[in-house]
Order: C-alpha cells, then sequence, then structure tokens
C-alpha cells in the first residue's frame, strides 16, 4: 500500500526566524519561497510541519 504524502510549499522567508524553525524548513527539503516538496506523512514530519505553519502552506499530495 502506497504511503500518504504531504504537499509542502514554503510561502513566507526564514530570515529573522529561530534557529529551530530554519533548521525544521531544511528538514523538510526547502530551499526557498514558492519552493515544494512532497515528504511522506509521518509523525516527525508533522511535527516539524506544525511547528513551523505559518511558514507554509500543506495540501495532500
Amino acid at each position: 500500500m502506497a504511503e500518504k504524502k504531504l504537499k509542502v510549499t514554503l510561502v513566507r522567508s526564514v530570515a529573522g526566524r529561530l534557529r529551530k524553525h530554519k533548521a525544521c524548513v531544511a528538514g523538510l527539503g526547502l530551499r526557498r519561497i514558492r519552493h515544494t516538496v512532497e515528504v511522506l506523512d509521518t509523525p516527525e514530519n508533522r511535527g516539524m510541519i506544525n511547528k513551523v505553519s505559518y511558514l507554509l502552506q500543506v495540501e495532500e499530495a
């Protein structure tokens, strides 16, 4: 069975953000504004998404 994926897009800049928040964005594989990646819907990825949700747009892939 295929695992569920999430489509994550960085919509706000990481400039001036907390170091841990920048690390979460990098951990999701996002590099620049309007960059979109697909990540697996795991508890680890959900935690990073929840921590920096104010910077992201998330959709089900």
